[in-house]
C-alpha cells in the first residue's frame, strides 16, 4: 500500500528499516553471517522515542541506513514532521507490545511465500547490489526461520488482515478510503456541520506554502492566490441548491442532470474581498457582486462605512467574499448587515482561504445556518488578531501595496 495513495500532506511514512544497528567494521566483514531478520537487529527504543514524538505533534529526524555498506549515514536524516497519519511499515512492527500499543489500527499485510522471495531478490540484487546466491544463501539461513519464528506469530495481534499483498485492491481502497475519511473531518468540521474545508492535496498544500512565503514575488503570489480563490469559489457553488433536468446530447441521448442556482449575488468586504471577485466571475457568467465596506479600530470597534448591494439581494443566494477569517467581527457585521436586507441565513456561504478557529467560532456560534468554505483552518490568532501562522496583510500583498 503506496503512501501515493493518499496523495495527502498530512499522511508520512516511517520505515521500520530506518532504524538498523548500524555494525561494527568486525560485524561487517561477516555481515553474510548477521541475521537482519531477528528483532534485536533493530533499535526498537530509539523507534519507539520517534513515533512518540510525532504523536505528540513534534517533528523528528530519522536516521538513514545505507544497505550496501551496513551503517548509518552519520551525517545525514530524514526530517519527517508532525502529521494527522503516521504510517509505520515493517516486517517486525508488531512483534514488541509497547510499539502495538502506539498503534490505532494494525494491519497484517499476507503475501505468498513465493512473491516474497522473488520481490527479496529482486531489490537486493537491483538495490543493494548483492548476488542471487548470497540472496537465496541468506534467506534460507535466516529470513525464512525469522518469518516463522517472529513475523507470522504477529499476524494474531492484527486488526485487519489483506490477503494476496498488494494484488488485492479491494481490501486497500478501504483502508485508504478509511483514513480519508478521517483525515476530511477537521475538529471544527466536527464541532460545526457549517464548516467546510476542501479537501486538501500535495497541490494545494505547496500553492499555501508559496503564498505564505515572505520572500514570494507580488507576481507569484497574486497567481497562486488566485488560483486557491478559484478552487475555495468552485467548492462554495457545490453547496448552492440546485434544480433537476433532461438535455439531449450531440448522440440523441438524454443526460439527466442537474441546473445551476439562477438567484446568485457576491457581496465582497473591500478591499480584501475584491481578490476574489474575477474568480467568481469566470465561475458565474454576468453574476452581480455587491460592496461591503467596515473600518477596523483594533479589531474591537466596528464601524460600518460602506454598502452597494443589489436591489433584490432579499431573493439571492450570497457569497459573502473574504479572503481571511480572523477574528470573524467583520465577517459578523457583513452577515447582520445581510439578514437585515432580508437574506435568510441559510442562503449565505462565507467564502475565504484561510481562517482563524477564533472566527469559526465567533461565526458559527452566532449564526448557524452560515455555511464557511476555506481551503486551510490555521492554528490561531495573536494578541495583534492576526491569524498565526497565516499570511500577512492579504489585501497589502495582493494589490501591492504593502512595504
Amino acid at each position: 500500500m503506496s503512501i501515493q495513495r493518499f496523495h495527502d500532506h498530512r499522511v508520512v511514512l516511517v520505515n521500520q528499516d530506518s532504524f538498523y544497528r548500524g555494525l561494527t567494521a568486525e560485524e561487517s566483514e561477516r555481515a553474510h553471517e548477521y541475521n537482519f531478520d531477528h528483532p534485536d537487529a533493530f533499535d526498537t527504543e530509539q523507534m519507539l522515542e520517534c513515533i512518540e514524538t510525532l504523536k505528540q505533534g513534534k517533528s523528528v529526524q530519522l536516521p538513514i541506513y545505507d544497505f550496501k555498506n551496513h551503517r548509518r549515514c552519520s551525517e545525514s536524516f530524514r526530517q519527517v514532521n508532525a502529521s494527522d497519519v503516521i504510517i509505520l511499515e515493517g516486517i517486525l512492527v508488531f512483534h514488541d507490545q509497547r510499539v502495538r500499543d502506539l498503534m490505532n489500527m494494525k494491519i497484517f499485510v499476507d503475501t505468498d511465500a513465493d512473491v516474497r522471495l522473488a520481490r527479496r531478490l529482486r531489490r537486493d540484487t537491483v538495490e543493494r547490489g548483492r548476488d542471487v546466491n548470497s540472496v537465496l544463501e541468506q534467506y534460507a539461513k535466516f529470513v525464512k526461520p525469522a518469518f516463522d519464528d517472529f513475523v507470522l506469530p504477529s499476524k494474531k495481534y492484527a486488526d485487519v488482515i489483506i490477503p494476496r499483498g498488494g494484488d488485492n485492491h479491494v481490501a486497500i481502497d478501504l483502508i485508504v478510503q478509511h483514513i480519508r475519511t478521517k483525515l476530511g473531518q477537521h475538529d471544527l468540521c466536527k464541532l460545526y456541520p457549517n464548516v467546510y474545508v476542501i479537501q486538501s492535496t500535495f497541490q494545494i498544500r505547496g500553492m499555501h506554502t508559496l503564498i505564505r512565503d515572505k520572500e514570494i514575488s507580488k507576481h507569484d503570489f497574486v497567481f497562486y492566490s488566485d488560483r486557491l480563490i478559484r478552487l475555495v469559489v468552485e467548492h462554495g457553488l457545490g453547496h448552492l441548491p440546485f434544480t433537476e433536468m433532461q438535455v439531449v446530447t450531440p448522440t440523441g441521448s438524454v443526460y439527466s442532470g442537474v441546473d445551476f442556482c439562477k438567484k446568485l449575488c457576491g457581496i465582497s468586504i473591500v478591499r480584501s474581498g475584491e481578490s476574489m471577485e474575477n474568480a467568481l466571475r469566470a465561475c458565474c457568467k454576468g453574476i452581480k457582486i455587491g460592496k461591503i465596506l467596515i473600518h477596523r479600530d483594533g479589531d474591537n470597534g466596528q464601524q460600518l462605512i460602506y454598502e452597494k448591494l443589489p436591489k433584490d439581494i432579499s431573493e439571492r443566494h450570497v457569497l459573502l467574499l473574504d479572503p481571511v477569517l480572523a477574528t470573524g467581527n467583520s465577517a459578523n457585521q457583513a452577515i447582520e448587515l445581510l439578514i437585515q436586507k432580508g437574506v435568510p441565513e441559510s442562503y449565505i456561504i462565507f467564502l475565504n482561504l484561510i481562517s482563524a478557529p477564533e472566527g469559526i467560532h465567533c461565526v458559527s456560534k452566532r449564526f448557524p445556518s452560515v455555511k464557511i468554505v476555506t481551503s486551510e483552518i490555521d492554528v490561531s490568532l495573536n494578541e495583534e488578531y492576526r491569524v498565526i501562522p497565516g499570511l500577512g496583510e492579504f489585501g497589502d500583498r495582493y494589490f501591492g501595496t504593502d512595504d
